[in-house]
C-alpha cells in the first residue's frame, strides 16, 4: 500500500476502555518518522459545528505530556494463510493442488498456492483466462499456461504437476459438472528444463506477496493438498481429502476450526497453519447441496475460506506509548492528542470509574460496538462542499473515502463486491474522531453521528451538573449486569445499534431487577453479530435474511464462524427490541428531520412531572443534527413485537419528510406491510414511558437525531428540560 495515502500521523489503542490502574497501549505511525508529542485531554464536546457547543476540551497536559520518537509502519491489506512446506522428495513427481471459486471475474493472475522453499518457489495462480504455474529455480523463472474461461462464482479444481527427473510440467483445471453444464476439463502440458521441486519452506495460500494486493486471490478456496505423482486430469474433482490416499504428502481440511484462525493438517507431511487478516469462515463450500443452513451441522459443506484482497484484521503495529491510566481521574471520556508538525490525531477511550470508587448514580453506556462496526465507513460524501465545511469548522480533516488502507466498514464491501463482515479495532478509526462530520447538511446543520453525535450527551450533563460515570458495551459484554447494578440510571447513546446476547440479557436484567434505562436514539438494538473472546477485537456481521442492509449475506451464510449463533436482526432472533425498551426501528429517510407533539395521553396527571416547565405542543422543532428532535431514523411502539401493554406514548413525530419510508422487515411488497395493512401508518417516531413491576422504569426518545436538539442558544429547550425531568425522577427513585 502506498506511503502516499496515510495520514501524517494516526494510531490506535489495543483497548477503548480501561480503569484508574490500567495500561493502554498506543499504536503510532507516522508518515514520514520524526518526533511527536503526546498529551491527555479530556473530551467534552467533539461537535466542531460553531452554532453548537464546539470542540471542547479539557487540557490534561499536567497528567500526561510526553515527547516520543516515530516511524512509519505500514499495513498490510489482504488475508493469506501460512503453514510450513513440507519437506517433499527432491527426485519425485508432486502436484499441487485446491478447489477454487473466484468471487470475481479477473484479468491479473492471482495467488492460489504459492511455495517457496529449499531449491526452488512455485506459485500456483488463477485468472479468468486461466491457470498458470510459475517456478523460480535460481533467479530463472519459467512459466506454464493454460487457457480457459474461469468465471466468478463458480468452483474449479486446478493443479500444478513437476517431474523433476523428466524435466515436464503440468497446469489444468477442471469445473464440476453444474446444472446443465456438464464437467469441463482442460490441462497443458509442456518441457520445464530447470523443473525443481520446493522443499519445506513457507507454503502460503491465496498471496504470493502479502501486502500486494495484485497477488492476492479474491474467492473462496477448498482442500489445498500436495500429492505424490504427476496429474494430468482430476477426474473426481470434488473428492475431499483422505488419509487412506497413499499419494496425499499433506494437506488442510478448513472444515476442522471453523471458530478459529487456524489451520488444521490432513497427512503426515503437512504441518498446522494459521489465517492472516481475518479471512472469511463459515461460508459455503464446493460440497454443499442447500440443505443444510447451520456449518456447525455439516461443517464437510463448509469446508471452505473466502479471502480479500481488502482484508484487514490487526495493523500489527509496535507499541509507541504505553500510558497508564492514573489512579485518581474520573470516570469519562478521553483522548490522547497526538501532534507532530505536519499535522494531528486524538485516539478517544473511556474511563470506567475505580472498582473501590464511590459511583455516581448516572452511567452513559459508551456505544463501543456500534462505532466498531461504522468504524471508517466510506460513503462517498466527502465531495469539495464538505471538505470546506470542515476546513471552516476546524473539524476532523481526514475521511475514510480518502484512505482505504486503514481498511472499511461493515457498511462498506469489498473489492469484489461482496459485503465486508469483519470489523477490528486494532486499526486507526477515523469516523470515531473528535470533530468527524458524516454528513454535510444542507443549513448549518452538524451532520453528526455516533461518537461526536453522543458528545451532545456528555456535553449537556456536564452544562446541567448531573454527575455521572462511563460504561461501553465491550465492558458490559465481558463483566455483565453487575457493572450497571450500582447505578440508579442508565442512558445509552444516540445510536446503540450492536449488541451481544450478553449486553443484551444484562441490559434486561438491570430493568427487570429496578434499574432506570434512558434509551436516547432511534434503531438500537437492532443487528447481531458475532464475537469470539479469543480475539475480543473483532465483531462479525451476518446481514441475514431481512432488514435495512448495505449488502446481503450469501445464501448458506448466516450464522457466525467466531460464535456459531444465527446472526442478522436481534427482531429474527425473537428478540424485539420492544422488549427491552418499549420501541423499535420503523422508518428511516434521509438526513433530515421534522418535530414530536405531545398526545392526549401525556396530558394525564400522573405525567405532569414530565413537562415540568417544557412550554407547549411541539418538542424539538430545531435542532444541531438534521434540524430537528425527530429524524433520519425513527423508532416505533408496537404491542405486537413486545411494548409493555402498560408503555406511554408522550409523543409522536409530526410532518414526515417525504424522504421517510418503512425499513424493509414490515414489507411484504412495497405496498403491503407484514400485517397486510398499508405500511404509511409505520411512518413515525413514538416516545415512550413505562414502568416495571419491580420499581424501574424506561424512557425511550424514539428518533436517532433526539441528542442533537439538546442544544438550542445553549442547553436549553424543551428537549433539554424533558431529559432533564426524566433523569431527574429516575436518579431519585
Amino acid at each position: 500500500m502506498s506511503r502516499q495515502a496515510q495520514l501524517p500521523i494516526t494510531g490506535y489503542l489495543d483497548r477503548l476502555s480501561g480503569r484508574p490502574g490500567e495500561s493502554l497501549e498506543a499504536k503510532i505511525s507516522m508518515f514520514s518518522g520524526g518526533e511527536y508529542r503526546a498529551r491527555l485531554v479530556r473530551v467534552i464536546s467533539a461537535d466542531a459545528n460553531p452554532r453548537g457547543p464546539g470542540m471542547r476540551f479539557e487540557d490534561l497536559a499536567h497528567r500526561f505530556d510526553e515527547s516520543f520518537d516515530g516511524a512509519n509502519q505500514p499495513v498490510v491489506l489482504g488475508s493469506w494463510a501460512e503453514v510450513s512446506g513440507p519437506a517433499l522428495e527432491a527426485r519425485v513427481a508432486h502436484c499441487w493442488t485446491a478447489l477454487v471459486w473466484p468471487s470475481i471475474e479477473q484479468a491479473e493472475y492471482r495467488t492460489v498456492l504459492h511455495h517457496q522453499g529449499e531449491g526452488a518457489t512455485l506459485t500456483l495462480a488463477v485468472s479468468g483466462a486461466g491457470v498458470r504455474l510459475t517456478t523460480e529455480v535460481g533467479g530463472a523463472r519459467h512459466s506454464l499456461h493454460v487457457a480457459g474461461r474461469l468465471g466468478a462464482r463458480r468452483w474449479y479444481r486446478v493443479w500444478a504437476s513437476l517431474d523433476p527427473v523428466a524435466h515436464t510440467a503440468a497446469v489444468g483445471f477442471t469445473a464440476p459438472e453444474h446444472h446443465y453444464a456438464p464437467l469441463e476439463s482442460s490441462v497443458t502440458t509442456g518441457e520445464f528444463p530447470h523443473a525443481t521441486v520446493p522443499s519445506g519452506g513457507v507454503l502460503l495460500m491465496a498471496a504470493s506477496e502479502p501486502g500486494r494486493a495484485e497477488t492476492h486471490f479474491n474467492g473462496k478456496l477448498e482442500d489445498p493438498a500436495i500429492y505424490t505423482g504427476f496429474r494430468t486430469q482430476w477426474p473426481a474433482p470434488l473428492a475431499p481429502l483422505g488419509e487412506a490416499d497413499k499419494s496425499l504428502v499433506g494437506g488442510w481440511n478448513f472444515a476442522l476450526g471453523i471458530d478459529t484462525e487456524l489451520l488444521f493438517p490432513v497427512g503426515s507431511g503437512a504441518a498446522a497453519g494459521r489465517l492472516y487478516n481475518m479471512p472469511q469462515r463459515a461460508v459455503t463450500g464446493a460440497r454443499w447441496g442447500g440443505q443444510e443452513q447451520c456449518w456447525r451441522h455439516a461443517p464437510g459443506e463448509y469446508a471452505a475460506i473466502k479471502f480479500h484482497d481488502d482484508d484487514l484484521g490487526d495493523c500489527g503495529w509496535s507499541t509507541g506509548i504505553q500510558f497508564t491510566i492514573p489512579q485518581d481521574l474520573p470516570s469519562g471520556a478521553y483522548a490522547l492528542h497526538l501532534t507532530c508538525d505536519a499535522g494531528e490525531d486524538w485516539l478517544p477511550f473511556y474511563v470506567l470509574p475505580s472498582r473501590a470508587a464511590a459511583r455516581a448514580d448516572i452511567v452513559f453506556l459508551a456505544p463501543t460496538f456500534t462505532y466498531q462496526a461504522y468504524g471508517n465507513h466510506a460513503r462517498g460524501n466527502s465531495d469539495e462542499t464538505y471538505r470546506n465545511r470542515v476546513r471552516a469548522w476546524g473539524g476532523f480533516p481526514y475521511n475514510p473515502d480518502d484512505y482505504p488502507m486503514y481498511g472499511r466498514s461493515t457498511y462498506n464491501r469489498h473489492s469484489d463486491g461482496s459485503g465486508v463482515a469483519f470489523s477490528s479495532r486494532l486499526r486507526p478509526l477515523l469516523t470515531m474522531r473528535p470533530g468527524f462530520m458524516t454528513f454535510c447538511e444542507a443549513g448549518e446543520g452538524s451532520g453528526l453521528r455516533h461518537y461526536p453525535a453522543d458528545s451532545h450527551l456528555l456535553g449537556w450533563l456536564e452544562a446541567r451538573g448531573h454527575p455521572y460515570d462511563v460504561v461501553t458495551d465491550e465492558d458490559l459484554h465481558t463483566e455483565g449486569e453487575s457493572l450497571l447494578a450500582p447505578y440508579r440510571v442508565v442512558l445509552t447513546g444516540t445510536h446503540p445499534e450492536y449488541h451481544t446476547e450478553r449486553t443484551l440479557n444484562a441490559l434486561q436484567s438491570y430493568v427487570r431487577r429496578g434499574g432506570h434505562l434512558a434509551y436516547l436514539g432511534g434503531n438500537g438494538f437492532y443487528w447481531r453479530f458475532g464475537r469470539n473472546d479469543a480475539n475480543p477485537a473483532i465483531l462479525e456481521l451476518r446481514r441475514a435474511e431481512g432488514g435495512t442492509r448495505a449488502w446481503a449475506a450469501e445464501a448458506g451464510e448466516y450464522y457466525h464462524a467466531t460464535d456459531g449463533a444465527y446472526g442478522g436482526l436481534w427482531r429474527r432472533n425473537r428478540r424485539d427490541p420492544q422488549q427491552l425498551v418499549g420501541i423499535g426501528f420503523s422508518a428511516q429517510g434521509v438526513f433530515e428531520a421534522t418535530h414530536f407533539r405531545r398526545t392526549l395521553e401525556s396530558h394525564r396527571p400522573d405525567l405532569t412531572w414530565v413537562f415540568e416547565g417544557v412550554e407547549g405542543e411541539i418538542i424539538g422543532d430545531y435542532g444541531l443534527n438534521a434540524g430537528g428532535a425527530a429524524g433520519f431514523e425513527w423508532d416505533r411502539a408496537d404491542v405486537e413485537l413486545g411494548t409493555p401493554l402498560n408503555a406511554t406514548v408522550l409523543a409522536r413525530s409530526e410532518n414526515p419528510p417525504a424522504s421517510f419510508f418503512p425499513v424493509m422487515e414490515e414489507l411484504l411488497v412495497p405496498s403491503v406491510s407484514v400485517t397486510g395493512q398499508s405500511p404509511q401508518p409505520l411512518v413515525r417516531a413514538d416516545m415512550v414511558l413505562f414502568d416495571t413491576p419491580a420499581g424501574g422504569a424506561v424512557f425511550a426518545a424514539g428518533s436517532i437525531t433526539f441528542c442533537g436538539s439538546l442544544w438550542r442558544n445553549g442547553f436549553e429547550g424543551p428537549v433539554s428540560q424533558l431529559l432533564d425531568n426524566i433523569i431527574k425522577k429516575f436518579s431519585a427513585c
